[in-house]
């Protein structure tokens, strides 16, 4: 609701401690857009490590186009750090 203003006000710093919250449990679907947040939202700084990392999680759950956009945002992305991000995924758990 936050993300789009459905009924509140939009606040993308609201929408992220959401998204966070849904991701951190498990949710596939939260760990995409929590992904994609990460790409450099706006209100929200731009991590791309834990954009690929988040976009890991939601493709391994059989997220659509979650492996599309992690790729995507490896393009950008140094080898070193897509190692951390694969590890950091790796070594997830849920909350």
């Amino acid at each position: 609701m936050y993300g789009q203003g459905f009924g509140v006000r939009q606040d993308f710093q609201q929408y992220a401690v959401w998204l966070e919250k849904a991701a951190e449990k498990g949710h596939g679907q939260a760990q995409a857009n929590l992904g994609l947040l990460n790409t450099g939202a706006p209100g929200h700084p731009r991590n791309i490590v834990a954009a690929y990392m988040w976009l890991s999680l939601a493709a391994a759950s059989g997220v659509p186009l979650a492996d599309f956009n992690r790729n995507s945002v490896a393009m950008s992305m140094t080898p070193e750090q897509i190692a951390e991000a694969q590890k950091l995924a790796r070594e997830w758990k849920r909350k």
